[in-house]
């Protein structure tokens, strides 16, 4: 199984209007932290995450939470 590129050790913490959102599992996106399709020649697919009112949301960055997309604390163990 592939492992992901680290993006960041740090969460991207965004402020998100409602829409559809997709988050880079793969690590490689230069839009990160959302997919820009540099997943293509992996075995990783992007994580939809639908937004219903605006919201702030903390985004993995290290790209191991065991919460995709959302981080929870597992870039500290890295």
């Amino acid at each position: 199984m592939e492992t992901p590129k680290i993006a960041q050790k740090m969460p991207y913490v965004l402020d998100l209007k409602p829409g559809k959102y997709y988050w880079c599992a793969c690590g490689q996106s230069k839009n990160q932290p959302f997919c820009d399709g540099s997943h293509k020649d992996t075995s990783f697919s992007p994580v939809m995450l639908e937004i219903t009112e605006p919201k702030k949301v903390a985004l993995c960055g290290c790209k191991m939470s065991k919460n995709k997309p959302f981080c929870d604390g597992t870039h500290s163990k890295i």
